[in-house]
This record gives structure tokens, sequence and C-alpha cells, in this order.
């Protein structure tokens, strides 16, 4: 029925998928598609066309056309289309890697990459690859960024769809720059794809280009959210457009695409690996939107901010590789129901990701299975004020990435980074990891703070290293006194209101991702117009009191007023020695300040304050979370009293209202009992 894997059997062979021919005279790479269930398979093997300013690669199940030198994907041909891609826009526009690059202190430069070396790596009957490269000298500083680049593309026998990866260098003492995004685009022919798909829950007919200009649209607070005011199709009127509802975390980013209904056929974008991508398997990343435009960002400051914009100073030396991105197509007969083709590129991709990584690059900087390590062991959790025994790290995130402080691998960005989850018993496996020197981190759902093993870990090829088990010992002063929220790194389980009915977006309405509507800060000072959130413990329920988002508050057309949240709650007594503590997990914050006093509000100078922090930009993208922040505030016993307390949260930076602060979590602990310096050797592990 599709163009898909679905028709080969398979067998197992060095942890990886093998498929069999039925015709032995169709020989492919075992671990790849080998062809079509709605069609015979190909027997001509994969031919390249090297034409005086094109490429062209056919495989028989679809036809791929770049630009020459540059490398530009011009054309798709596939299942009776002659394109796919846009062909009202220049050939520049349609299928492109690009780079939004500076130098220091230099304004912003948006390039997409054009190759002037054509070359080819590889051409036979099973795979043909090709490289355009793009060399940098010192007579470009300034023009282009500093950087070698390597854009390959590869078609393989009986393969419904092409591969793409890129090799970025920047040679010891050239000269500095930043790099603040990097991604791989297309834009599809918008008089066919109209339907968009990034997850079984996150799918719809979308708006048309058109519809966002004016006066079909009206742009709203920034430049990427649009109000649809007579869109082509009517039932989208007075939706609200952008992209940035469309993000997505890195972990969750394997497949997004278009479908097309008549005839029905899906453009797919298949990411089987994270291993490339910066800031860790929670870094969101934009995915699909409006154009129709697929994409995949490799490297970016959304949700973020300057925090994963890599700097290289001092001429350092930097070698990266992009990819693979499978370009994955799929069809079926009339009669099929398209809706069906997303279900079989989600089969597709548990396949690619099976497949990870491929064996079939020809570049040494690309190592297979064998040239790579894995690791193993079990991440345990000790809080004594829980459990006097060890407790399993159930559905720890763990990772490898470049060695740096606690936590730094949510703003690491130059290297590879090698995530899994472990399982209820905290046991975890990473594999197919790149050879290098890596600490390892980890952060365990329902638990603050962050985990690093001290010791640099070397991975070598074919290494397993059996690391054993590792303790993680959470922040933790004394007993819990009150909490507020759930420590998972997201605000999602605080009240998200309703979206103002006006701006709309009717495929979060009653969705678990409410949060993605557009408008939701404006909806605080709805809420409280006059006085600000006060919490009482023990009363109040955070999941219906506790705004998403400690944001500022309109006051007219042209300024905002700070915002003072309230936490009342009561102690019988005070310890009169000793310590009280405040834990503060911030989910995100962007260019916000949290000032916090103790049972009076007028106190001239703060008792803790965060200083400016965050760039992240969480609330205006829609959303629930950004980069994770751990403020740990020491409280005199004589700042509090018996009876009712007071805790005044303030964030007093209200420019605009994209400024505040997402919560993750709130505890208040109470001085450490006496035993609290008692020996760890004492504890046993079971």
């Amino acid at each position: 029925m599709f163009s898909c894997f679905r028709c080969a059997s398979k067998q197992k062979r060095k942890g990886k998928t093998e498929r069999i021919i039925p015709d032995s005279r169709l020989t492919s790479r075992p671990d790849r598609n080998i062809g079509s269930c709605s069609r015979p398979m190909s027997a001509l093997g994969v031919h390249l066309q090297i034409q005086d300013k094109y490429v062209v690669i056919d495989n028989g199940i679809l036809r791929v056309t770049l630009s020459k030198p540059d490398g530009i994907v011009t054309g798709i041909r596939y299942n009776g289309v002659d394109n796919l891609l846009e062909v009202r826009n220049k050939e520049v526009n349609r299928g492109y890697w690009d780079v939004y690059w500076s130098e220091p202190g230099g304004p912003g430069i948006f390039d997409v990459i054009k190759g002037t070396s054509f070359k080819v790596i590889r051409e036979d009957e099973n795979q043909v690859e090709v490289s355009f490269t793009r060399t940098w000298d010192p007579s470009l500083k300034g023009v282009l960024i500093p950087l070698n680049i390597d854009k390959r593309f590869i078609v393989l026998r009986g393969s419904s769809g092409f591969y793409s990866y890129a090799i970025y260098e920047h040679l010891q003492g050239w000269p500095d720059f930043k790099l603040s995004e990097t991604r791989i685009a297309f834009k599809l022919r918008k008089d066919k794809f109209h339907y968009m798909a990034i997850s079984d829950d996150r799918q719809r007919i979308m708006p048309m280009p058109d519809d966002r200009e004016s006066p079909q649209g009206q742009p709203l607070a920034y430049i990427e959210p649009v109000h649809l005011i007579n869109p082509i199709h009517p039932d989208l009127r007075g939706e609200v457009d952008d992209k940035y509802q469309y993000s997505c975390e890195n972990k969750d980013i394997k497949v997004h695409g278009w479908i097309c209904f008549d005839p029905p056929v899906g453009f797919w974008n298949i990411t089987p690996s994270d291993e490339f991508r910066t800031g860790g398997p929670l870094k969101q990343n934009l995915t699909s939107h409006v154009g129709p435009t697929t994409l995949s960002v490799f490297l970016s400051g959304h949700y973020s901010g300057e925090d994963l914009v890599p700097k290289f100073t001092n001429g350092e030396p930097w070698k990266k590789v992009f990819g693979l991105v499978f370009m994955y197509v799929n069809s079926g007969p009339a009669g099929t129901d398209p809706l069906s083709l997303w279900e079989d590129a989600k089969l597709q991709t548990a396949f690619e990701v099976e497949s990870w990584p491929y064996n079939f690059p020809v570049s040494e900087d690309f190592p297979n299975s064998d040239q790579r390590g894995s690791i193993s062991g079990r991440l345990l959790v000790i809080d004594r004020f829980l459990s006097e025994d060890y407790i399993s790290a159930d559905s720890a995130y763990v990772g490898l990435a470049l060695p740096g402080a606690v936590g730094s691998w949510q703003r690491e960005c130059k290297g590879y980074q090698f995530w899994t989850r472990a399982d209820s018993d905290g046991f975890f496996s990473i594999n197919h990891i790149r050879t290098g020197d890596y600490n390892l981190y980890a952060w365990v759902p329902g638990f603050i703070g962050d985990y690093r093993n001290d010791e640099i870990i070397t991975i070598t090829e074919g290494c397993d290293i059996v690391l054993g088990d590792l303790v993680y010992e959470p922040p933790r002063d004394g007993p819990t006194l009150w909490e507020i929220g759930i420590p998972d790194r997201s605000a999602a389980e605080f009240y998200v209101p309703d979206p103002n009915p006006m701006y709309v977006n009717k495929l979060y309405i009653n969705h678990p991702d409410k949060f993605r509507q557009y408008g939701l800060w404006e909806r605080y000072a709805d809420l409280y117009p006059n006085n600000d959130l006060v919490y009482t413990v023990g009363v109040s329920d955070y999941r219906k009191d506790w705004f998403y988002a400690q944001v500022t508050r309109k006051k007219d057309d042209k300024s905002y007023q700070a915002t003072t949240w309230q936490i009342k709650f009561t102690l019988d007594t005070v310890a009169q020695s000793g310590t009280y503590k405040l834990r503060l997990a911030i989910a995100s914050a962007t260019l916000s300040e949290l000032q916090v006093r103790f049972n009076d509000p007028k106190a001239n100078r703060p008792h803790f304050t965060t200083g400016l922090f965050g760039r992240d930009n969480s609330i205006a993208r829609h959303g629930i979370h950004g980069l994770y922040w751990l403020f740990n505030v020491n409280i005199p016993s004589c700042l509090l009293v018996g009876g009712g307390n007071t805790i005044f949260l303030t964030q007093p930076r209200s420019a605009s209202p994209f400024q505040g602060i997402l919560y993750d979590y709130i505890r208040l602990e109470g001085p450490a009992d006496p035993d609290s310096n008692k020996e760890k050797s004492s504890r046993i592990l079971y």
C-alpha cells in the first residue's frame, strides 16, 4: 500500500535490522528499506546524472535534483508529482542548509549555504553519495562564516527518500564568531500540502502562507503570531497561527511533516538521533510550520537565549557532524486514507532509529557502530527525609556530554550528547557513543537539582563500560515543611488559563499542551486586575491557584507593572537555632529578577535576589519551560515567627509583557536534625 519498508522481512545482525530481499538481483544495504508495496521494486539501482548546472539522483522511486555546485535541493519528483517542492519559489529557497551567525560585536547574518565545489563520493547501483563543499579563506572574512562546510546527500537503492548531513570545521587560528542557528529546511508546494503532523495529537489542516499576509491576517504582539481574519480555509477564521506553537523538545522530534491529499503523498523529516543537537533532551526547537515548511534545527538559541549560542574565540579549532536526517516520502493508491501516511511514517521512523548509527555514510567523520562505545549502570537517590534506604532513580534522564560543571549539559552547545531514560529500578544503558572524554550527568523527576559523576569517562572504540551503582544526593538540609508544585523542570502542573476567545488555536482546545495558546500572559491581569496572587499553604491548590507564570501586569497600552506574589503559611513554633531553607526551582526566566522578602514586603533590600537572569523567551513562544535554575535561600530563624508568615516573591523588571518567571517547584525546609551528619557509609545498597 505504501512506499515503505513493511513488505520486507527482517532479521537481526550485529544489533541492526537486516532486510532480506526475495529477488537476489535486488542487492541493497542490509540496514535500509527496500522498496514499495504499491509498485514493483526497482531493479535499476541508483543512477547519477551530472549536468552542467544540476546533479540528478534517481533510484526508480524518487528523483532528487540538486543545483551544482551550490548543493541546493531544487526538485523532488515522486509518485507522479513532478516536484514536491514549491516551484514558485526561487531555486535557492526550496531545500537548503543555512546558518545564522555573527562576528564579535557585529550584526547577525543569515546565509543559505552554497557550495563552491562538487564531488562524487560514491557511485554504484546501491548508493550514490555526493558532496558540495564551501572552503573558507581570509579573503572571505566578514562575508562568510569562517567554516569549511561539506554538505552531503545520499540516495540508496530501494529507499523511498534521501539522507543529508553536513560537516562543519573551524580551523585553529581562524577568526572568532558565534553561531546562533543552523538547520536544514524544505519548502513544499503550497497548492498540495495542507495537512501537517508532528505527533499523534498535534496534527491539523494548516493555514496557507497567504493567510498570514495583510489583509487576510493581522500581526499580533510580535512578528510570528498572526490573527487569521479571512483565511482561505474558512474554518480557520479567527484563529492564531504561530510557528512556535509547534515547537517540540529534542527527545520528541523524531518525525514530522506534511500530507498531500490528492494524490495521497507524505513528506516527512525523520531525525533518528539527537546526538548532534545541543542543549540536551528537553531543549525545544522548531519543527514544521506554515509554508508549508519542514525543518531540522540542529542548533539554536530558542527557549534558551545566548546560553545556547556557541562562541568560538581565540581561534579555537572545532569540528562537528550535523545529521544524518532522512527525508522520507510515502504514498498510497487512490482511495487511501491520507492520514494513514502518518502511521506509516512512524513505522519508518522506528526503523531509522533502530538502524542508527548508519553504516553507509562514506566519511571518516561519521563513525559506525563498531567505532563507538557504550556504558551502563544504575542510578540511585538518597534523601534521608524520604527514606533511610536508597531510592531507585525511576525514569531518570541520564546522559553524556562534554566535561563541565554540574548541570552544564543544558548549556553545552559545541559537542555531542548521548541521553537515555533509566528504568523503574534506575538501571540505564547508553549505546553508540562517539569516542572522546565525557562527564555523566543526570536529573531525576521528583527530585531537585542535578547529578554529575566526577570521573571523566573516556569512550574508546568498542568499549563497554559498566559503571555499577551511582548515588545522587539531591539538595536537602531539613524536613519538608511545605511544597508547591512538582519538581519536573516544567510549569505544566500549575494553572494554565483558557485563552482569550479572540485568539484561539483550535488544536489546543482540551489539549494537554494548552499552554501553547497565544496571549496567555495577558490573562494574568484579567484574573488579578488589581491585586497579585496570594497562595495559602494548606488551603490553596497549586493546580488551580498558582498561575503558570509570574508575569508583569499591563497598566496601559505602553507600560507594565512589576508583580509581587505572596505565599502564606503557618509555623507552630520557630526553632531559635539552625537555619531554614527555601528551595526555588525555576523552569524558565526571561530578563527577570526574583526578589525574596520574609514577612516585610517593604524591606528596602530584599533578603535574597537572583539579580537579572534568563533570556529564554518561553512565555512569548508558548513554552512551559526553558533553562532550569535552582536557588537555595538560607532563612535565619529571626526572619520567621510562630504563627502566620508570608514570603513575598517580587519580579521587578517590567519593561515588556514577556518578562517573567515560570516556577518549577518551591519547598520550605526546616532546620536540619541532630542526626543529619551521620555517616553515608552506614547505608546499604540493595
